[in-house]
């Protein structure tokens, strides 16, 4: 055995040595933000900070889904810089903050486009923090880098004059512009807001924008834009002329804010006092080697690496800081509010990221975990519930759950401080018993949610899946009382998280929508999307127990469940089926482009069959994650597509985001060293040559009983090995 592992290990080293010394120290060199670009990833290949407030990228001008992220590779366009982005979520919102370098005369469309500039991928660079492309209209080269708040550009102009249009009044998609203001601080320097509508309500960013060289002239545009029963003016379109030295180079520097003009001013001078472009890009990549260091990999093939580090990268684009310097945010209630002590965030996709993206972060962000939660508690505060999906200090009441509740469970449970623990209980308690928000006074009265009663909170019904995602939380909420001491709490959620049987209809041995009479849904056909089910269909929703995976197959029966999920990635949906634009990367009936399905393929390992589950993850990962634009199958959704990658890469993944367990699968590297925060190395050993057929595994050198490994396991700073 020591000899196998000797040569094992020598493998492992000559593989390693093959990666130049740029390749294992510049880890910011190995991420492609064009992954995903184009097809369904709805990703953006601009530049921004880890967890940044600013998204600065380009923008192609153009409406609809495909443009859900302001670029889409396939298009040839660019109308504008912006700073603000959506990773992935299949929402159009943001586009703040427009800038658009130009020359004479001006390459301009009809409306939505307006002024524009052609441009080719053959002149694009871009890796984590840094994008460059020209804009071949104007024959000028633009560079984009970004701290924390501050969006930073360069422009290289052919010329000696300069033109920048900065356009405050453009919006799309989902965004509508309802207010905007400018003025001129100084020579320099101009200050103003940007207030809007979109999925973000009431959404307000303030900037603050310093050019290297003197501003020679400012024109203001006015556009008209409906106002309730009136109409009023607002600032369209600012056109600046410079005056450029033998260099012909303007940097551009742009603080945000959304606490007011004052914070946009602070954040511009405590993160961006100079125009020195490169030190901003070189800090900015040293931040993100920092970031992306911390989990290690060697071996596999170098488009494996870029694809690893591009989504361990995208894990941490979102979610975002939204404070300024001075710990100064708008909150919930419109107000400012100061986090003292922690940073507040927003962005939060909770709906996806709980299951895989927090439970990351608890490794990788531990310092920001308890912030997060503070976040919550802070919007609970204010709003009267914790978020379900918020952004700008906006509660988009996007998507269903209160999956605030497992994010907070899991810190606490993995022993996190920093927060108070009984405000996080008393927050969660209030929210799940909020009796007249989206059928949680039905469920908590029947059991379920009832398809038949009209919900004002959302269109779509949804029915059937908020009452298993509702069980799951409340189970969450049961193991937090129960830590605790809060016995009562405990016994009353612990009985709600068994609700998810009331869905289940021993007639169809599948989940099925009920009616107000307890009635199942009649002429059920586990194939259809319908609005009862959220982005689903009931294959998908069947394996939504988290909680109670042991419980699920006790109902179904070992065997029907066996053969159910045998069928879930063998029965094809039929050549001619209409499936919903959110049913991509399938396997079967299994689509891991959306994120009800992301546990399913570890479930095989509860019933025995381990080599199913290896089998499957590494499908999903060789074919359904590519280093090419069109290498995501689904929406991004803020780094959860990311995350499940991620941990299966490394090997293992949460069944039951907040359980403290990881479920074995297998790994993508020879070796995996996962950087803990007390300096402890967690790391993952296995046969490069033996991928997808592992026959067991050892934890300490001990045989791994069972598919399973703990957070103590990981903290521990343990060695699982995979033979």
């Amino acid at each position: 055995m020591k000899n196998i592992l000797l040569s094992f290990f020598l493998l492992c080293a000559g593989s390693f040595s093959t990666i130049s010394a740029q390749e294992r120290t510049d880890y910011a060199s190995l991420v492609n933000p064009l992954i995903g670009t184009d097809y369904k990833g709805n990703v953006y290949p601009g530049a921004q900070a880890p967890f940044g407030m600013v998204q600065l990228s380009p923008d192609n001008g153009q409406p609809g889904w495909d443009w859900i992220a302001g670029y889409f590779y396939p298009d040839s366009t660019i109308a504008g810089f912006s700073h603000t982005h959506l990773s992935g979520t299949g929402a159009g919102d943001l586009y703040d903050i427009s800038f658009l370098p130009v020359t004479y005369p001006l390459l301009e469309a009809a409306d939505p486009l307006g002024v524009h500039s052609l441009f080719s991928h053959d002149s694009e660079e871009c890796s984590a923090g840094y994008y460059k492309v020209r804009l071949d209209s104007y024959g000028i080269d633009v560079e984009l880098t970004a701290t924390e708040r501050c969006g930073v550009q360069r422009y290289t102009f052919p010329c000696d004059t300069a033109v920048v249009l900065l356009n405050l009044g453009k919006a799309t998609n989902w965004d509508a512009t309802t207010d905007t203001y400018i003025s001129q601080v100084d020579s320099c320097t101009v200050e103003g807001y940007r207030y809007s509508n979109g999925w973000a309500r009431g959404q307000q960013v303030y900037f603050r924008t310093r050019f290297s060289q003197p501003i020679l002239s400012m024109q203001c545009d006015s556009t008209v834009i409906p106002d309730g029963t009136r109409m009023k003016k607002v600032t369209g379109t600012i056109r600046f002329e410079f005056s450029l030295d033998s260099g012909r180079q303007l940097t551009v520097v742009t603080a945000l804010s959304g606490t007011g003009l004052e914070g946009a001013a602070k954040n511009l001078t405590a993160e961006a006092p100079h125009n020195d472009f490169d030190s901003y890009r070189e800090k900015t990549q040293e931040h993100w080697n920092s970031r992306l260091s911390c989990i290690e990999v060697s071996g596999g093939t170098h488009d494996e690496r870029v694809c690893f580090y591009t989504a361990l990268y995208r894990t941490m684009i979102a979610p975002t800081i939204y404070c300024d310097v001075d710990g100064l945010y708008r909150g919930a209630d419109g107000k400012n509010h100061k986090a003292e002590g922690w940073k507040n965030f927003s962005t939060f996709s909770l709906w996806d990221t709980f299951r895989a993206a927090h439970p990351l972060f608890t490794y990788t962000a531990p310092e920001y975990v308890p912030s997060m939660v503070n976040s919550f508690i802070a919007h609970f505060e204010q709003h009267g519930r914790l978020p379900v999906w918020n952004m700008w200090g906006s509660e988009t009441d996007m998507m269903i759950g209160y999956h605030s509740v497992p994010v907070i469970a899991d810190a606490m449970l993995k022993g996190f401080k920093g927060f108070d623990v009984k405000k996080a209980l008393a927050a969660c308690v209030a929210t799940a018993n909020s009796d007249g928000y989206r059928g949680i006074g039905l469920y908590k009265q029947l059991g379920y949610v009832p398809y038949d009663v009209a919900d004002p909170y959302n269109a779509d019904n949804w029915s059937m899946s908020r009452t298993l995602e509702y069980a799951y939380d409340d189970h969450c909420i049961a193991r937090m009382a129960q830590a605790l001491g809060q016995d009562s709490i405990a016994d009353v959620f612990y009985r709600r998280a068994g609700n998810w049987r009331n869905q289940y209809n021993p007639a169809t041995t599948f989940m099925q929508p009920r009616d107000s009479k307890g009635e199942f849904q009649p002429s059920f056909t586990p194939d259809e999307y319908t609005q009862h089910i959220c982005e689903s269909n009931a294959w998908h929703y069947m394996w939504s127990v988290q909680h109670d995976i042991d419980g699920l197959i006790e109902l179904v029966g070992k065997r029907r469940f066996t053969e159910k999920l045998d069928s879930m990635f063998t029965y094809s949906p039929a050549a001619n089926a209409n499936l919903p634009i959110f049913s991509t990367g399938m396997i079967g009936q299994y689509a891991h482009g959306n994120e009800p399905s992301h546990h399913v393929i570890y479930l095989f390992n509860r019933i025995g069959k381990w080599d199913m589950t290896q089998k499957y993850a590494l499908q999903v990962m060789r074919e359904l994650y590519r280093n090419t634009p069109d290498g995501l199958c689904g929406n991004e959704d803020c780094g959860q597509m990311s995350a499940w990658y991620v941990m299966s890469a490394m090997g293992f993944y949460p069944v039951d985001p907040a359980g403290g367990e990881y479920e074995i699968g297998t790994p993508l590297f020879p070796e995996v060293r996962l950087q803990l925060p007390d300096g402890k190395l967690f790391t993952v050993i296995s046969d490069d040559s033996k991928r997808g057929d592992y026959r067991k595994a050892r934890l300490n050198g001990k045989r791994l009983k069972g598919t399973v490994i703990t957070h103590e396991d990981i903290m521990k700073g343990s060695v699982l090995e995979f033979e």
